[in-house]
């Protein structure tokens, strides 16, 4: 019964603490150093508890052994009073050696009081040492418990400091993809290829209407050779093969000879 009311409330105490700090859980290392220490308290509790029920014990086997010594100094007394009585008795003293064997049955009836306190006292005994093995038991597996919980927190912390790392890492690397200078340079690229695209359309526009004012010369020199045979036939004069030839190269010098002939 006090092995279970002793590490139950321990228990009880010691999980209503690691259930609130799970349920918190905002920092696991500080989670964890506090659960160490809330289940070593626990265990200075059941250590205090242990020693007080191993002190009742020990009370308990003080006055035990205390009426074994009172039975067996009671014995001797009653026997001296008893050889007492017996020296009177021979020697014809029957009154001392009535007395002397009253004073034997007194000290018997003492002995056997302590020798009662002694038996009633074993049983009590018995189931307190048990109690009391059983509750070092308890310590030493709570004690191996703390040290697991230990080792365990250190695991957990290590494994958090290290998933802290990898986190950081990958935000690092999140970053860097955000940050690319790769990533610069293609849209730098792109806004190249935009502006060479826009030239290329400004050379082609360009190219289209030079064509155009070449287009335009072909048809001033075609208007002058028109011009230029209306003014031979109006003088009177037939424009030459050579000035129709040059014509059509381009050129805007005719032979316009007043009567010319092909014999000329």
């Amino acid at each position: 019964m006090v092995k279970q009311s002793i590490f139950g409330r321990i228990a009880t105490l010691a999980k209503a603490n690691i259930n609130s700090m799970l349920d918190k859980a905002e920092d696991p290392q500080k989670m964890l150093d506090q659960m160490v220490r809330d289940y070593t308290n626990s265990i200075s509790e059941a250590e205090a508890a242990v020693a007080q029920t191993i002190g009742n014990l020990r009370m308990i086997q003080d006055d035990y052994n205390e009426d074994l010594d009172a039975s067996k100094s009671w014995g001797q007394k009653a026997l001296a009073a008893s050889t007492k009585a017996d020296q009177f008795r021979t020697s014809g003293d029957t009154a001392s050696a009535d007395k002397f064997d009253n004073l034997a049955k007194v000290a018997i009836e003492r002995q056997m009081d302590a020798e009662k306190s002694a038996k009633a006292a074993e049983p009590t005994i018995a189931s307190q040492t048990e109690i009391v093995d059983k509750l070092k038991d308890g310590l030493d597996k709570m004690n191996d418990k703390r040290r697991q919980l230990v080792s365990k927190r250190d695991e957990l912390t290590a494994r958090a400091k290290s998933a802290q790392a990898q986190s950081a890492v990958h935000d690092a690397v999140k970053s860097i993809d955000i940050m690319d200078p790769s990533s610069e340079v293609n849209r730098f690229e792109e806004k190249v290829r935009r502006e060479e695209a826009r030239v290329r359309g400004q050379n082609e526009l360009a190219a289209s209407s030079l064509d155009a004012q070449f287009e335009s010369l072909e048809d001033l020199g075609e208007q002058t050779e028109v011009e230029a045979r209306l003014a031979a036939l109006k003088a009177g004069g037939t424009p030459s093969l050579t000035a129709g030839s040059a014509a059509a190269a381009g050129e805007t010098e005719l032979d316009y000879s007043e009567g010319a002939t092909t014999n000329s």
